[in-house]
């Protein structure tokens, strides 16, 4: 609990009881400060407590976690920012995939040639053929 580095792995330690452990690491967290510039310190902090919540998450409930850590601090991290934000990717690509799928069974539905429903829609024509089965055989 005294190297700020190694707090993360502290709740994977061979312990009874994961969240007392937990909670002493929020506690070492909050008490990062000692000899640390402030706005680096908040940036240590903010990356050990994403860190320590990812982590913890293979031993312990969500809300167990959110419980004990500071969601605003873990927010905070790039960590988190960066998870954030490959979720929000493919959030959009599974988006776009969805409505290329419903645009191209829209055109099918109105007859268009499967050829020019490839060009508009950038789907191969294999793509195409099985939505066209999908339409045929519900």
């Amino acid at each position: 609990m005294s190297i700020p580095g190694l707090l993360p792995f502290a709740v994977l330690s061979q312990t009874n009881d994961p969240t007392m452990v937990l909670t002493q690491v929020a506690k070492a967290v909050e008490a990062i400060s000692v000899g640390v510039a402030r706005r680096r310190h908040r940036q240590l902090q903010r990356n050990i407590a994403a860190a320590s919540g990812i982590l913890a998450g293979l031993v312990l409930k969500k809300d167990v976690i959110s419980k004990i850590l500071r969601s605003e601090i873990m927010r905070e991290s790039v960590i988190y920012q960066q998870i954030l934000e490959e979720g929000e990717a493919k959030g959009k690509a599974e988006g776009k995939a969805e409505t290329t799928r419903k645009l191209a069974l829209n055109l099918l539905r109105i007859g268009m040639s499967l050829e020019q429903i490839a060009q508009v829609t950038e789907l191969s024509l294999e793509q195409i053929q099985v939505l066209q089965q999908e339409i045929q055989n519900p």
